[in-house]
């Protein structure tokens, strides 16, 4: 099995990190990334149920986050 890539990205007005995958129809949220991974093992298992026992099953985890910062000039 190829590997399985999850984009995530960082929704400010929940305060949450937000995974998906749209070939597994994948979608959750979590307080922080390290969360949010955690959480992926046990999603993509059951979202994979006809993958044979014992299969290893790579994911990579693409994390998007913006941010923007206001320069201030002092005159």
């Amino acid at each position: 099995m190829n590997r399985i890539v999850v984009e995530a990205f960082w929704d400010p007005e929940a305060s949450v990190w937000v995974a998906t995958n749209d070939e597994l129809h994948l979608a959750t949220e979590a307080p922080t990334v390290e969360a949010l991974v955690a959480k992926l093992p046990g999603m993509i298992q059951d979202l994979l149920e006809d993958v044979d026992a014992d299969t290893e099953v790579p994911f990579e985890v693409v994390a998007h986050r913006h941010e923007a910062v206001r320069i201030r000039r002092v005159a």
